[in-house]
């Protein structure tokens, strides 16, 4: 097992939910404007905002490279009353197929530096036409945050951090419904406490 997947395995293996129960406040804003319909999360750990998804009426599919996150994802629908499709593995050898989502949310889907533009690319075939794209994630102002304060969390390399640049790029052929970098307070779970530095992004394929 690498490092990366060693990481994740330890972090989702505790009792305590790491980034705690409930979805993300942006994700949660943005569903409630869209019909639901076939969703997917990406790096989805223990499974937060994919069962808030399915409670309001998604098509839910996950996935990440954690089988601890998958666990306790599955725990966490069960609790819930709700089911999901959760996979483990990278994305290559998952089970998904071309335009298969009408939504693909990116909540904090930090992937390691030198894959993180190739996975967005990959992904933007998942999507339908007139799809859309959820985003929050660190920026790469991020790290003033953190020196100030761990508990905030996120990456601590500027490489494996977003900026508003890097989006656009990655995510060309989309109309911008919305591209922000903000200061938000955070409090989520153990790993997320205070304030942060994001990208936002909503964008609609075209």
């Amino acid at each position: 097992m690498n490092n990366w997947t060693q990481r994740w395995d330890d972090r989702y293996s505790s009792e305590e939910f790491a980034y705690g129960e409930d979805p993300n406040n942006y994700l949660k804003e943005q569903l409630e404007k869209l019909n639901p319909g076939a969703i997917l999360f990406p790096a989805e750990g223990e499974g937060r905002n994919a069962i808030f998804a399915a409670k309001s009426g998604w098509k839910v599919s996950a996935f990440d490279i954690s089988e601890e996150g998958k666990n306790k994802a599955l725990k966490l629908a069960e609790a819930n009353n709700v089911s999901i499709d959760y996979q483990v593995g990278e994305l290559e050898t998952l089970d998904f197929h071309e335009d298969q989502f009408d939504a693909i949310a990116l909540i904090y889907a930090h992937f390691p530096a030198e894959i993180k533009s190739a996975i967005h690319k990959q992904l933007d075939k998942l999507l339908r036409k007139n799809g859309i794209i959820i985003f929050e994630a660190f920026s790469k102002k991020h790290l003033e945050y953190l020196a100030v304060n761990e508990k905030v969390g996120g990456p601590k390399d500027i490489e494996s951090l977003f900026s508003i640049e890097e989006i656009k790029s990655d995510f060309l052929n989309y109309e911008i419904i919305e591209l922000e970098e903000k200061e938000i307070e955070l409090n989520e779970g153990i790993f997320h406490n205070g304030k942060g530095s994001v990208i936002r992004f909503i964008g609609r394929k075209k």
